[in-house]
C-alpha cells in the first residue's frame, strides 16, 4: 500500500475514571468502528478484573475475601500483579500495590473516608494491614492473609496501553499512538515516515517557567508515564498533602517533585516506576534512577524555583534537535 493511501486516525473513548485517545496510521478506506469496540472491549476487561471502584471486580472479591481463602485469577490479572511484586521487591516497597487500605485512611480512592491526618493509632493499625510481602501469590493464584487490599491504580493505566498497543498491532494497524490517562505508546511511523513524537507532560509551575526547555520524546516502540503531587493533593491547617503516599511510613510524600516522567519500552513499567520514584524523592529516586539505568527526568521546586534533572538514560532519548510534537 501506497503511502498516499494511509492516513492518521483519531479514536477516543473513557475508561478508568479517565479518557483514552489512540491516533493510528490506516488506510483511508478502513472501517474503523471494530477497531474503537476492540480498543474499548480490551480496556472494560482491565476494569473488569482490576478496578477496586467495581464491586463485582476480581481484585474487589480478593480484597473482601476471608482469611485463609484462595483465588485463583484471570490472566490479565496475573500479568499485573506480577509486575507490581517485582516492582515492590526491586524498589524495597517504595511502590507496594497492597497500600489499598492507607489509601482509604487518606480520603483517597474508591473507598475513601474524608481526607484527612488519621490519629497515629488508626495510621499503625491501619500499616499493620499492608505490604507487599504478605501477599501469598504462586502459580496464578493469591491467598488472602487477612485484611490484605490490592490496589493497581499506579500501574493498571500503563497496562491498559500496552493491550490496546498489542491488540492493534494483531489487527494490522502498524503505526499508532496510544494513550490512557496520560501513560503513552507509540510504535511505527506515519505516513511521512517520522516517528510519533510528543512533548513531556509539564505541570502548570514548568509551563509558567522559561528556565525549563521544552522535552520531546519520539516514541519508537517506547512508553511514557509521569507521574508527581501536582494533580491531586489535599490541605489542612495549612499544610498541602499529596495523594501519592508512601507505603514505607503510610503517609504521604514529603518534597515530593512536581513531576517524574520514566520511558521505557513497556507503559506499565514506566508508570510504575513513575510511582516509585516518585515516592523515593529527588535525591534518592535520581540515584536509584542511575544506578538502573532507568530513563526519568525529575522536575521539581528548587531555591531558584522550578529545576529538572535528568537521568543519562532519559537524556540519551531527547530529540537533537527538538522537533515539535506530532
Amino acid at each position: 500500500m501506497n503511502d498516499e493511501d494511509l492516513d492518521i486516525a483519531s479514536l477516543g473513548g473513557h475508561t478508568m475514571g479517565t479518557t483514552w485517545q489512540v491516533k493510528l496510521v490506516v488506510a483511508r478506506t478502513r472501517d474503523l468502528h471494530p477497531l474503537h469496540a476492540g480498543i474499548q472491549a480490551r480496556l472494560d476487561a482491565i476494569v473488569a478484573q482490576m478496578s477496586t471502584w467495581e464491586a463485582n471486580s476480581d481484585i474487589t472479591r480478593f480484597n473482601r475475601a476471608a482469611p485463609g481463602s484462595v483465588q485463583r485469577v484471570p490472566d490479565l490479572f496475573a500479568q499485573v500483579v506480577d509486575v507490581a511484586v517485582d516492582i515492590a521487591r526491586r524498589s524495597a516497597g517504595a511502590f507496594d500495590p497492597t497500600v489499598g487500605p492507607l489509601v482509604a485512611l487518606w480520603g483517597f480512592g474508591a473507598h475513601a473516608h474524608a481526607q484527612r491526618i488519621p490519629d497515629p493509632a488508626t495510621l499503625a493499625a491501619t500499616r499493620a494491614r499492608c505490604g507487599w510481602q504478605r501477599l501469598h501469590w504462586a502459580d496464578q493464584t493469591l491467598q488472602q492473609p487477612g485484611g490484605v487490599e490490592l490496589d493497581l491504580s499506579a500501574i493498571a493505566k500503563g497496562f491498559g496501553v500496552d493491550q490496546v498497543s498489542a491488540w492493534l498491532r494483531q489487527q494490522g494497524v502498524h503505526a499508532a499512538l496510544v494513550e490512557v490517562g496520560g501513560e503513552l505508546h507509540g510504535y511505527g511511523r506515519k505516513p511521512d515516515g517520522q516517528r510519533w513524537r510528543v512533548l513531556v507532560e509539564a505541570g502548570h509551575e514548568e509551563e509558567a517557567s522559561t528556565a525549563l526547555p521544552p522535552r520531546v520524546l519520539a516514541l519508537d516502540d517506547l512508553a511514557v508515564a509521569t507521574s508527581g503531587d501536582r494533580w491531586h493533593h489535599f490541605e489542612q491547617d495549612g499544610v498541602q498533602f499529596s495523594h501519592t503516599l508512601d507505603p514505607r511510613t503510610g503517609a504521604p510524600v514529603t518534597r515530593a517533585a512536581a513531576a517524574v516522567t520514566v520511558a521505557a519500552r513497556d507503559a506499565m513499567h514506566a508508570d510504575g516506576w513513575a510511582t516509585a520514584l516518585t515516592v523515593m524523592g529527588l535525591e534518592q529516586g535520581l540515584a536509584f534512577a542511575r544506578e538502573h539505568a532507568l530513563a526519568a527526568r525529575f522536575v521539581s521546586r528548587g531555591a531558584q524555583g522550578i529545576e529538572e534533572h535528568l537521568s543519562p538514560a532519559f537524556a540519551q532519548l531527547l530529540d537533537a534537535p527538538q522537533a515539535p510534537p506530532a
